[in-house]
């Protein structure tokens, strides 16, 4: 008769502990699982999907969907110079460009219709950025300069007057009135108050003017100053405060009409305010950007760098090599609106990965000009939308003007240019789609859309290719056309990939109300083989009794249909199974296993066995959906068998479809042949009783030795003498004090092997 002892118990629920995880799926068997769709979709977000410089003619919403956009038309004429700062108009279709490093005031000319422009110099300045500019009520121009912070007022081919201010960067010009400006200086962040007929008559000073009673001889006196290091951006209230912006903090002051001390109207951090617009109603709005790291740029710096002392980020030089491309900017933008009245700021829309640059309000709607990718968004004050416009091939979009009701013109750098944004035409509407990844090899069905407004099927047109690899240059197909097929769009064959662009386009005849929904982009995914992810034999002679799955419910939870409070099939059968009795079963042998499939197939399960020496496989298990076996081994003879487990995927794969595989699992014993002993001993030495025994089996590994003394007490030993159980032949010993065998006479020795199998003496002393 053997016997089970308490430390193999214990040993054995120890190990159907650590393999509950694993045999979660035991239990399943009770209540056949839905097969789900092999195809799959995924959801196309237009404004997610796709970026400002891939758009003509259209614009993305954030909401996913499709409206009508402007188009952006680079214009036509002689190069400018490598940096352009800011456009400022200057009247009657003539604007200002400040540049650098060449230090000159440029007058442009543009012709819309014809897509020009021309440009002279209206004059040239001693330094090499000019960051700040404004233009005068009587033709002349305010400009402000860096690095070394001088403060010109010019005439066309002449200097009027130029003062040095003791700061590093003049940074922003703001017009109190005709005769009256304010200065914004970088390094320190200061404004300075300018009389602009004191500062004419002051004529040019070569020095840098440091003292505060010279300064105001030439009309220039300090208005304000801050802690942070860049007074980037002014603006003037309607109540006649002045809003000053600042860097690197992003901090945004208020200052009184007559300066002073500022107050803070909003605090931030590694940031830099890079635009305010103020309505006449009083709403401000500012836009921000913020660095991840420290030392993170917000614009790259060209080649070769400004001069020592600027406290600027210039933009970037033309376009890199591949070998050399400038790290991404990898910050974030917010636009930020103060309501009138002073209300609490709000944070009306955030960008990562973009710098805004300037913005202006037309409408009901906030326009931006934005970097590092030439983007130019929008927001809609009235919807509270998100709008992405099309943008400029061109890095950066440094500044906007009005051109008149339905036009803009934009500064573009990198490459340094001029670009006609038209709210009016009606020209190429077209949207090229970033690169997309559906997860795995797949062949690409149909292409549909949620809804379309106001257009039909045959006014889209549709194209596609695809890539098996991620490189956005290398290894695409041609540009394939879909084809409109029962409300949707396909292509026959179908096309292959894991990466895929498309490219939409509408004809110009829509009406600029249209709409066009979210789309959903079909597929099937490459089918790829199962996986045994596990494969165990339990301890012989025990057997599950599988506790009952509980019915489905009779009714589904709103958050369940959402998929939030859905309880996982794994979670169930896991608790069920931790709610199944084990017993023991003599004779008994428990296999499972547990396969994955990575495409979510139905797998069926063929689990056989053979004897070692023989050739015939006995099925045990056949096409079981049930991921373990439970037989007897009493009519085995014993030995070692091979195990194996050969698995077919199921419906709803297609039968010509399924694929099959076989796994070699762990070997199987099959013992029920007790251990020898070889030698068994009991004896007093001293004050201790030791007791000796020493055994051997012929198949199995041995596990242990319980003691069960006549008075009783029983002590049980694993360990054996040599420190190491891993033999078939072992010794153990185990010692007492006298004392705690008090009254005994006799032992009984229980000497288990691995497959629970005994052999017993009785010694005395």
């Amino acid at each position: 008769m053997h016997v089970v002892p308490s430390f193999l118990r214990g040993a054995f629920h120890r190990s159907l502990a650590l393999g509950a995880a694993t045999a979660s799926l035991l239990i399943s068997s009770a209540s056949p699982a839905r097969a789900d769709a092999l195809s799959k979709s995924v959801e196309i977000d237009f404004f997610r999907d796709s970026s400002s410089r891939h758009l003509k003619g259209l614009a993305t919403r954030s909401d996913g969907r499709i409206i009508a956009g402007p188009t952006f038309t680079d214009l036509k004429g002689s190069p400018l110079a490598d940096l352009l700062w800011n456009l400022v108009p200057a009247g009657d279709r003539r604007w200002l460009v400040g540049t650098g490093p060449d230090g000159r005031v440029l007058e442009l000319t543009v012709d819309s219709r014809e897509g020009t422009y021309r440009s002279e110099t209206f004059a040239k300045v001693d330094d090499g950025q000019v960051f700040a500019l404004t233009a005068l009520p009587d033709g002349r121009v305010l400009a402000g300069v860096s690095p070394n912070g001088g403060l010109y007022l010019l005439e066309r081919d002449k200097t009027v007057a130029r003062v040095v201010l003791p700061v590093d960067s003049l940074l922003d010009l703001c017009l109190i009135d005709a005769r009256t400006a304010l200065v914004a200086t970088g390094n320190p962040g200061r404004i300075y108050r300018v009389d602009l007929e004191r500062l004419a008559a002051a004529g040019v000073s070569p020095e840098k003017v440091v003292d505060a009673a010279k300064l105001e001889e030439k009309g220039i006196r300090l208005f304000g100053e801050v802690r942070d290091r860049n007074l980037r951006r002014l603006a003037i209230h309607p109540d006649g405060r002045v809003i000053a912006g600042s860097s690197p903090k992003g901090n945004l002051y208020t200052f009184s009409r007559d300066g002073g001390a500022p107050l803070i109207l909003h605090e931030n951090r590694d940031a830099e305010v890079t635009d305010l617009v103020i309505t006449p109603a009083g709403d401000l709005y500012a836009s921000f950007v913020f660095s991840t790291t420290a030392g993170t740029a917000r614009i790259n710096r060209p080649t070769p760098v400004a001069p020592t002392g600027t406290t600027e980020k210039e933009p970037p030089s033309p376009p890199p090599t591949e070998a050399g491309v400038p790290e991404r900017f990898s910050g974030r933008s917010s636009l930020v609106w103060f309501p009138a009245g002073g209300g609490f700021p709000e944070t009306l829309l955030s960008r990562t990965g973009v710098a805004f640059y300037r913005f202006l309000k037309r409408g009901d709607h906030l326009l931006i000009a934005s970097g590092e990718q030439g983007d130019f968004l929008g927001y809609d004050l009235k919807e509270r939308r998100s709008l992405t416009f099309p943008g400029s091939a061109s890095t950066q979009l440094n500044g906007l003007a009005v051109l008149d009701d339905q036009r803009l013109l934009a500064l573009r750098n990198n490459a340094a240019g001029l670009a006609l944004i038209d709210f009016s035409a009606s020209g190429t509407r077209e949207l090229e789609s970033r690169r997309l990844d559906v997860g795995t090899l797949a062949q690409l069905g149909a292409f549909r859309f949620g809804r379309l407004r106001e257009l039909g099927d045959q006014e889209i047109t549709l194209s596609i290719k695809t890539n098996h690899g991620s490189d956005e240059i290398e290894g695409w197909t041609e540009w394939t056309s879909l084809e409109p097929v029962e409300g949707g769009w396909q292509v026959q064959p179908a096309l292959r990939g894991r990466y895929l662009k498309f490219k939409l386009g509408v004809k110009s005849t829509v009406p600029p109300s249209f709409e066009i929904d979210k789309a959903q982009l079909h597929y099937l995914s490459q089918n790829r083989r199962p996986v045994l992810t596990d494969f165990r034999l339990f301890s012989p002679n025990y057997a599950i009794l599988p506790a009952p799955v509980p019915a489905p419910p009779a009714s589904t939870t709103l958050g369940q249909l959402l998929g939030q409070t859905k309880e996982s099939g794994d979670d169930k059968r896991r608790n069920v199974l931790l709610g199944s009795a084990v017993v023991a079963a003599p004779g008994n042998q428990i296999a499972y296993w547990t396969l994955n499939d990575p495409d979510g197939d139905t797998l069926a399960a063929t689990f056989s066995l053979r004897r070692q020496g023989e050739e015939t496989w006995t099925d045990l298990a056949v096409a079981s959906e049930t991921p373990f076996v439970q037989f007897d081994t009493s009519t085995l003879q014993d030995g070692v068998y091979f195990t194996r487990l050969v698995v077919t995927e199921q419906a709803p794969r297609p039968v010509a479809d399924r694929l099959t595989l076989r796994f070699e699992t762990d070997d199987l014993i099959i013992d029920r042949t007790p251990p020898k002993l070889a030698e068994a001993q009991a004896r007093i030495e001293g004050d201790r009783l030791v007791l000796q025994v020493r055994g051997t089996d012929a198949a199995s590994l041995l596990e242990g030795v319980e003691f069960r003394f006549n008075n009783g007490l029983t002590e049980s030993v694993e360990q054996p003498v040599d420190g190491i159980r891993d033999g078939r032949t072992e010794t153990f010993r185990l010692e007492l004090p006298l004392a705690r065998v008090a009254g005994a006479t006799s032992v009984e020795v229980l000497l288990f092997d691995a497959h629970v199998n005994s052999v017993s003496a009785r010694l005395s002393w």
